[in-house]
């Protein structure tokens, strides 16, 4: 049954970086995947450390593999980092590869802290 929950998860994970991907629009930097990976590293590290001992075991994985990581998206990250670098434009998709990698580790980083702190 965890794998429906993963699953589900999952699926509506996918469909909020998508609605946010439509939101944003086309630009010269791929904002909207940079800011979904940010933003889901940043709530996995919350929801790993604040959910340890406060919840079933079988919830975590349905939220953070399935609903975080539907939501994040490495292919998408990589395809635009990519694409950045066959247009030539190999300082834009350097910066968007840094920015995406150490943000991501600082935002986790920070969510975890911030969720061994929190009283609830």
């Amino acid at each position: 049954m965890q794998f429906v929950w993963v699953g589900l998860g999952g699926a509506v994970g996918s469909m909020i970086r998508y609605a946010i991907a439509l939101g944003a629009g086309r630009s010269w930097f791929p904002w909207a995947t940079l800011s979904v990976n940010i933003a889901g590293s940043f709530l996995i590290g919350l929801l790993a450390s604040w959910a340890m001992g406060r919840w079933p075991t079988a919830v975590t994985p349905a939220l953070t593999v399935g609903l975080l990581g539907g939501f994040t998206t490495f292919s998408a990250f990589a395809w635009e980092g990519l694409s950045l670098f066959r247009s030539g434009r190999a300082a834009v998709a350097l910066g968007y590869l840094v920015a995406s990698v150490v943000g991501g580790l600082v935002a986790a980083g920070a969510g975890y802290a911030l969720g061994r702190g929190l009283p609830w």
